[in-house]
């Protein structure tokens, strides 16, 4: 196995709906949020990292792929090549090749060699410093607080107020991701499929309420348009 390219895929994230990506702080501030976002540490702004979105992708093309009970719950890997169908075992280690996998001592050498290391390399997404700079000029701030509560069905009553710290729609993320391309091989459809889906279901939390909706701009894969690509891909071409 050798090493033939490293290809680059940059664009943008663009929220369609506020993107809530938690910072895990359990502590609550006078005057602060219940659920406040992620934030880079040094410039204060939040980002969208690069393990939210690859561990998000990852789960729903085992779930398109239909892995999952097979897998019961846990990340494909090279343990669960075994069970599947020979069907989908190719789509399987094309996985396990994009996204990596833990081998274990029972592993066959050759399967090993077949597969190799994992391909994708995802980087965390900083705001564009364009959306920064217009909201700057409004005297707008970079995040919105949304007020969430409970309501009683007899009384009819609020209750349980909760408030949660969002990035709000327009906003935009710089977007970037490595692809290690071994013997020339091309594993861009897989990818194409990951994206899609991502586009259908969004990121971070409480999707169901409608959160983290989001759309691709501008993708290029080595500085060649890819985003017709993507445009182009139907949804049941995806699930």
């Amino acid at each position: 196995m050798q090493l033939t390219n490293i290809q680059k895929l940059t664009g943008q994230i663009e929220l369609l709906s506020g993107l809530h990506i938690g910072s895990g702080n359990t502590e609550i501030h006078i005057g602060g949020t219940d659920n406040p976002v992620i934030t880079n540490p040094i410039t204060q702004q939040p980002y969208i990292p690069g393990s939210s979105i690859k561990g998000k992708m990852r789960s729903l093309l085992e779930w398109q792929l239909g892995v999952v009970g097979q897998t019961e719950g846990q990340p494909l890997s090279f343990k669960h090549l075994k069970k599947l169908d020979s069907k989908i075992l190719d789509k399987a280690k094309a996985l396990i090749k994009l996204f990596g996998g833990a081998p274990d001592g029972d592993i066959a050498q050759e399967l090993l060699a077949e597969i190799g290391p994992s391909r994708l390399a995802f980087w965390d997404c900083s705001l564009d410093p364009e959306w920064v700079k217009k909201m700057d000029e409004k005297n707008l701030l970079l995040t919105e607080v949304k007020m969430e509560n409970t309501i009683d069905r007899i009384k009819g009553t609020a209750e349980h107020p909760r408030n949660t710290e969002r990035v709000p729609a327009t906003a935009k993320f710089d977007f970037n991701l490595t692809i290690r391309v071994h013997d020339h091989e091309d594993l861009t459809d897989t990818l194409l499929v990951g994206l899609k889906l991502l586009e259908y279901t969004g990121l971070g939390g409480s999707g169901s309420r409608g959160y983290g909706k989001i759309a691709f701009r501008d993708l290029k894969l080595d500085g060649q348009d890819f985003q017709v690509k993507l445009d182009q891909l139907k949804l049941e071409e995806a699930v």
